[in-house]
Parts: C-alpha cells; structure tokens; sequence
C-alpha cells in the first residue's frame, strides 16, 4: 500500500498538482468513499474517518456534496418583547 501513496505523490507531483489541491482531492474522495460504505449515514461516515459529525457536514457543504441532505440553520424565532419564558396563564 505504501508504494501505491509513493507513487500517487510522485504521480500528483509530476502533474503539477499543489498541495492544498491534492488535500483538497483527497479529502473529498475519502469523505465520498465513507458517505457510499455507510449508505449515507453521515454518523457512521464520520466515525470511518475519525472526525467529528459537524466536521463532516461542514466539509461535505464545502465540497458540494450535501445532495439536499443538510438542512440550513435557521435562527431562533425572537421572542416578544416582556415575555421571559413563562407559559400563558401561569401564576
């Protein structure tokens, strides 16, 4: 297995390839590769590749590969103004 990374380095080297493009391919394809082993279970696929769910889902943004799956994050409804909480007719 060694050999073969060897060679990709080598390959991605002489391809003029960066290093922040051969980590960028390399981290979509590992993260495209976890999401297909565990069917999509974004749990299970963070848990394959050692990082945290929210990791995950940011990358998987940033790579554009959510596939609708990643809801936005919607803001707290603001309360009105005097209530702090309590329940309608509560003493």
């Amino acid at each position: 297995m060694k050999e073969n990374f060897d060679a990709l380095v080598q390959h991605l080297l002489n391809g003029g390839i960066s290093l922040g493009q051969a980590i960028e391919i390399l981290e979509k394809r590992m993260i495209e590769g976890a999401l297909e082993r565990s069917r999509g279970n974004q749990c299970a696929a963070s848990q394959r590749l050692g990082i945290h769910r929210n990791t995950l889902q940011r990358k998987m943004t940033a790579y554009e590969l959510a596939n609708g799956r990643i809801r936005p994050r919607r803001k707290p409804l603001a309360r009105a103004p005097g209530s702090r909480g309590r329940k309608a007719g509560a003493a």
